[in-house]
């Protein structure tokens, strides 16, 4: 059995990402999102009253490489498609790895019906930036982390709803993932491991499972490594669109049911 170890995590510093390199669209996108959403096709406004509050799920993990821009993409893109919008992408790492994919999801790749959009905000103001948006109507917020453990990691997982940790299925991986539960246990914060990246009938990946569970959660779906999922995000896309048919996109349909579900999203079909 694959055992973790401990270890004290060394605090990245957060850089911060220029203005004028990010062009993407103002907080107004978010309140257009919404005016549409809740306008039917007569004119006739609908109430949001009564209407759940906006959702925070969370990608965090220590380590760098697990996959956590393309599991958060994924489910957003996913979520807005099955009608849990408006959705929120947040991007908080100073990579801008969000922010390249999102200026890569040319108008060709957007659908006029998609309730999605791209925030952007450090994460020592992240708790006002999910304010604005909740204030606005989001319904989903995504929030991608830069691959750290912080005092900033920690007030953010403080204010998720739920807490997705992405892991591979390799000793390193999983020895790294001890200090993100750490975290989100002091926090008291429900999480879901998610097993990204694994190879097909590899022992080390029933073994990662096995491990996991020892200490949380852990999906029922798992993510293997395929292809498609990086050629997708290179032009601005996700596995649902370029092979809608395919086991990736599959994988990210039963992992988003299984994450609404545990955040009392409305389950979708």
């Amino acid at each position: 059995m694959l055992q973790w170890l401990k270890r004290k995590a060394t605090p990245v510093p957060r850089e911060q990402v220029e203005s004028e390199n990010q062009p993407l669209p103002s907080e107004m996108k978010v309140e257009q999102l919404v005016e549409r959403y809740i306008t039917d096709a007569g004119g006739a406004k609908k109430h949001l009253a009564g209407s759940p509050p906006m959702r925070v799920v969370v990608v965090a993990s220590q380590k760098g490489g697990v996959g956590k821009t393309t599991v958060a993409a994924h489910l957003a893109v996913h979520a807005s498609m099955v009608g849990e919008g408006p959705v929120v992408l947040v991007d908080t790492d100073p990579q801008g790895s969000l922010i390249e994919w999102w200026n890569a999801r040319k108008d060709e790749h957007r659908r006029d019906e998609e309730m999605l959009a791209l925030a952007t905000a450090e994460l020592d103001n992240l708790p006002a930036k999910l304010g604005e948006l909740r204030s606005k109507g989001a319904a989903v917020a995504i929030i991608d982390t830069p691959p750290a453990i912080t005092t900033s990691i920690k007030r953010v997982i403080e204010i998720a709803d739920f807490v997705v940790i992405p892991a591979r299925p390799s000793p390193h991986d999983l020895r790294a993932v001890a200090a993100t539960v750490a975290l989100t246990r002091g926090a008291g914060k429900p999480f879901l491991f998610v097993v990204n990246g694994a190879a097909p009938r590899a022992n080390i990946t029933a073994e990662a499972v096995a491990a996991l569970s020892e200490h949380g959660q852990v999906a029922p779906v798992i993510l293997y490594q395929r292809t498609d999922f990086a050629a997708s995000m290179i032009d601005g896309r996700t596995v649902m669109e370029t092979t809608a048919a395919g086991r990736s996109a599959k994988e990210i349909a039963e992992l988003w049911k299984f994450v609404a579900v545990q955040t009392s999203f409305r389950a979708a079909a």
